[in-house]
């Protein structure tokens, strides 16, 4: 929404949501509407359906919602046994129709169709390789990168496929749409998620969440593995190496923050690893308090966690009102000032007299936390003693995800101590590195770089997002 980044910009941004399918005789666009739906929390920007009845093919986009994208009369004319599916939230190229996904174009093959989750870190490069071939660029997007790659390869879609593979590096999952075809493939470090699901005996689907293949009725199967292709069309599924994978490097944060809380991400339910987080932040900091509570919606499954390893009562504290970015009516000057109460409102019948333990997901910018202990402290909360299930974010993220400038964040310019302070609580503690991993149940294989500064493909960490994206504009 026009001012949605600014209500909840103390929170990373889901990157995008991505859909395929393969179902002859069914209404794929319906489909893919409804599984949009499900994965309207990966992006809130545009949402778009392409589809292909085997001739041509045909697509539809815009700003805003799903539901506010799609109607039945413009879904109507989305015909054909294919389709792809896309929500944005912008993380290269700015929050305009020009970039809104999926892209569709024609060439020489016929009709193809990209939806793309993630950031292509040499984005600069490839772009600057197309346009010296005289290719023209519509939009700032590295998703019309890959695009244009694809269309402008060489041999069939598999073989382009697995040549784009060989030059990308970064964060991809994809679903591309063609003719007679629906390809899923991801990246070689694994970094975006993206699962397969079933429809009957013909249906097939792919998916970023594993929740989007339970609102349509298709059965999970499994994920597709880091550098892996999926095609999709009459003889079913097929899947083969596109690249050799990479150090795997699973995002953390889908665990902590961007999945849904019913997805399965690697191999594990995201709301039971999202508990034993809370679990774990109760063993490393515990709290001498009466209740504890979340910063809801994101925090909730965190917070349970810990009240379950305190023996602490788990209850309400701050009602969030979940559709108060939905709407373009912009904020007055005196309702920006006043912040957080737009989108929390406290219930002091819960908080009066209480020691209060607040549990949050994470704290990027630190510019809600302040707000949120004010708004605690005013309906009657005594102490307030902040616990956060993931560590200080000191790094920004390339790999699709929108989580602000190194300079912005909090944890890069103060310490904990300093935080607590800037905030106002009573106490604060982040989760261990150790302990977020010990709780996830992995020794190895995601990628932590907003914690670490380690980034997987070796990026140039003073490379600030910004230059980034100027970079490719």
């Amino acid at each position: 929404m026009v001012w949605e980044r600014w209500l909840e910009e103390d929170q990373p941004h889901e990157e995008c949501g991505v859909f395929g399918i393969y179902y002859p005789g069914e209404d794929v666009a319906r489909l893919s509407f409804f599984a949009l739906y499900a994965l309207q929390h990966r992006g809130q920007e545009s949402a778009g359906i392409a589809v292909s009845d085997g001739k041509t093919a045909h697509i539809h986009k815009g700003m805003g919602l799903v539901a506010q994208v799609f109607t039945e009369e413009n879904l109507h004319h989305l015909q054909g046994h294919l389709a792809i599916a896309h929500n944005r939230y912008s993380t290269t190229g700015s929050p305009t129709l020009r970039n809104a996904q999926p892209y569709l174009i024609e060439t020489m093959l016929g009709p193809l169709g990209v939806a793309h989750n993630g950031n292509l870190v040499n984005a600069p490069l490839l772009r600057r390789d197309l346009l010296q071939r005289g290719v023209g660029l519509t939009s700032s997007s590295d998703s019309e990168i890959i695009t244009l790659m694809l269309a402008g390869g060489v041999g069939d879609w598999i073989t382009r496929i697995r040549t784009f593979m060989a030059q990308a590096v970064g964060a991809y999952s994809l679903t591309i749409l063609t003719r007679s075809a629906v390809f899923g493939v991801r990246d070689p470090w694994g970094f975006r998620p993206l699962v397969i699901g079933r429809l009957n005996s013909e249906g097939w689907c792919i998916a970023s969440e594993s929740c989007a293949l339970a609102t349509i009725g298709a059965k999970f199967v499994r994920e597709v593995e880091p550098g892996e292709i999926i095609r999709l069309d009459a003889n079913g599924l097929h899947a083969e190496t596109g690249a050799p994978p990479r150090k795997r490097a699973l995002c953390t944060f889908e665990h902590i923050y961007f999945a849904r809380p019913d997805s399965i991400f690697d191999g594990k339910v995201v709301h039971n690893v999202r508990q034993a987080l809370g679990r774990q932040l109760a063993r490393e900091a515990p709290a001498d308090a009466d209740i504890v509570i979340a910063v809801p919606d994101s925090g909730t499954p965190h917070a349970i966690g810990y009240a379950q390893e305190s023996g602490l009562p788990f209850t309400e504290g701050l009602i969030k009102n979940r559709y108060i970015g939905r709407t373009f009516i912009q904020p007055s000057e005196r309702l920006r000032r006043e912040g957080v109460r737009l989108k929390y409102n406290p219930l002091p019948a819960n908080l009066e007299g209480k020691r209060v333990v607040l549990v949050d997901d994470s704290i990027v910018r630190g510019t809600t936390s302040g707000p949120l202990i004010r708004l605690l402290r005013e309906a009657g909360a005594v102490e307030v003693h902040v616990r956060v299930a993931s560590p200080p974010i000191t790094h920004s993220c390339f790999m699709g995800v929108d989580m602000a400038r190194d300079q912005d964040l909090i944890a890069a310019r103060l310490s904990v101590e300093e935080i607590r302070r800037h905030i106002g609580a009573d106490t604060l503690a982040y989760i261990s590195l150790e302990g977020m991993m010990k709780a996830i149940g992995a020794d190895t294989g995601y990628c932590n770089a907003c914690f670490t500064g380690d980034y997987p493909t070796g990026l140039d960490e003073s490379f600030t997002k910004l230059e980034f994206e100027d970079a490719i504009v």
